[in-house]
């Protein structure tokens, strides 16, 4: 799962134009990294189309640091594996 948490800080990273490191996981997207909704959009946008999953846009609000957003992939993701299995 760490590779998940590795994808997702290259994502925000590039989406946010800043260095990997200056993602914490505990980092506050707005308050922190100066995120505009716009910019939040483009992350859930990212991370669907990086691991093929649909998050819904009501999901948006949850996604406030990189854990968050990270845990919302893991949901959706294992969501998916189990659909793909049954």
């Amino acid at each position: 799962m760490q590779d998940i948490e590795n994808d997702v800080r290259c994502l925000i990273a590039e989406v946010l134009e800043k260095d990997q490191a200056e993602i914490k996981p505990d980092s506050r997207f707005i308050e922190d990294l100066g995120m505009d909704s716009l910019k939040a959009l483009e992350i859930l946008v990212a991370v669907e189309k990086k691991f093929k999953i649909t998050i819904p846009e009501q999901k948006l609000s949850e996604l406030k640091t990189l854990v968050d957003t990270v845990n919302v992939a893991k949901e959706f993701l294992a969501a998916k594996e189990k659909a793909n299995a049954g």
